[in-house]
């Protein structure tokens, strides 16, 4: 039987640690869904859109994106930055449900589910249930961004309360915090902005004309909006006499802050992947 010198056993002790540390468990993309339920704050629904849509649960985690969108352009910079888990808020298969029947043979499909299968990467919808956070993660962010904390109504991060500003200066403003590239606006724009009110993301006909027409808010913000719904009716409202605002920042610059203020989220209970934001791209440009 071999002895061994004490400078052999504390050689093969350093040896067996490093080992040790070498084969420490690497988090996988079900592990890393498994810590946002149980720190989002609210029961998880059994009906939502927030699950994996890409990837498999299983798959070791390198590094986390948090994105607005997962377009093909986000998920390519995740992987060069070795972010292989990408949390969305939007869809990344170009519908809410994020289904992908008759999809099979769309040549943008292959092309994405390809690269992803190709780089051993997860894509999380995480929509429903970062609204749901309280306070909503996605109006947090945008306020953060836009530095509005302090014109909040109290209980109400979707409500702001200016000292009145002319409607042009005041969406001159958001313009230089956000810098979206296609905002566009209805309204005088000497219009004096005091109240304003926030549906950030989609808005639909009903809340939007209801909230509009209300004679405590000045402006309405939102991402988008159908135009034959809520953009004709401020246009009309404005006819009848009514000093209003509306804004349309465009889908993605006005949640975008909110994955932004995610990812700081994340980083408060995960701190043993690397986590970073990544920003969408807006595809839409304007003439002159």
């Amino acid at each position: 039987m071999k002895v061994f010198t004490r400078r052999e056993i504390l050689l093969g002790g350093a040896a067996m640690v490093g080992d040790m540390v070498d084969a420490e468990p690497v988090r996988s993309a079900g592990d890393i869904i498994e810590e946002i339920k149980k720190n989002v704050g609210v029961p998880w629904r059994e009906q939502t859109v927030d699950r994996i849509v890409a990837g498999d649960a299983g798959t070791p985690v390198k590094g986390i994106a948090t994105t607005m969108m997962a377009t093909m352009d986000v998920i390519e910079r995740a992987a060069s930055a070795g972010k292989n888990f990408v949390i969305t808020h939007e869809p990344t298969f170009w519908l809410h449900q994020d289904t992908t029947d008759g999809l099979k043979d769309d040549p943008a499909y292959q092309f994405k589910t390809d690269f992803i299968r190709k780089n051993n990467m997860v894509v999380f919808h995480f929509h429903d249930h970062w609204h749901a956070h309280q306070p909503d993660g996605i109006a947090t962010g945008m306020t953060r961004e836009l530095g509005w904390a302090k014109f909040a109504e109290p209980g109400n991060v979707r409500r702001f309360l200016f000292p009145g500003v002319p409607l042009l200066r005041f969406v001159k403003d958001i313009q230089a915090k956000v810098r979206p590239r296609t905002m566009r606006v209805v309204g005088d724009p000497d219009t004096l902005v005091k109240r304003v009110e926030a549906s950030w993301g989609y808005l639909s006909r009903d809340p939007g004309i209801h909230t509009l027409s209300k004679p405590d808010v000045d402006v309405l913000i939102c991402g988008e909006t159908r135009e034959w719904e809520v953009v004709e009716y401020a246009q009309d409202l404005i006819s009848a006499g009514h000093k209003k605002g509306l804004i349309l920042m465009g889908h993605v610059a006005s949640e975008q802050g909110g994955m932004k203020y995610c990812g700081d989220w994340l980083k408060s209970f995960i701190t043993d992947v690397p986590i970073e934001f990544v920003a969408a791209g807006e595809p839409m440009w304007g003439v002159g």
